[in-house]
């Protein structure tokens, strides 16, 4: 079982930045990939960016390549998104989910814990 729960979301003007964490619970985190999804006011949950078990591997989602940067600190079981050149169009509730297996994932259906969510806002 791993619990997880984001912090650092909140008000932002455009081309600000912000850091996103997720911190985990359970003895088994540094073996689940984890990944960054997100959800605007009316349309489905997206991926954004994931991360394999020991971090050597990373997967980003066109629109925020280039701009966010996720990674992991498996001795404190906490994986984070950084956040910069932030666009109106990134707001939404950002959510941290873990998967239990090693290989990163855009599916989200792969993904068996998530977290509560931090919301994101970016004014223009």
């Amino acid at each position: 079982q791993v619990q997880l729960v984001e912090s650092g979301g909140g008000l932002v003007q455009a081309g600000g930045s912000l850091r996103l964490s997720c911190a985990a619970s359970g003895r088994s985190f540094s073996t689940y990939a984890m990944g960054w999804f997100r959800q605007a006011p009316g349309k489905e949950r997206e991926f954004v960016a994931a991360i394999n078990w020991s971090g050597g591997s990373t997967d980003y989602a066109d629109s925020v390549k280039g701009r966010f940067t996720i990674s992991r600190d498996n001795a404190k079981n906490t994986v984070y998104l950084q956040m910069s050149s932030l666009e109106p169009e990134d707001t939404a509730v950002y959510y941290c989910g873990a998967q239990s297996r090693s290989a990163i994932s855009r599916i989200e259906g792969r993904y068996n814990y998530w977290g509560q969510g931090t919301q994101v806002t970016v004014s223009s």
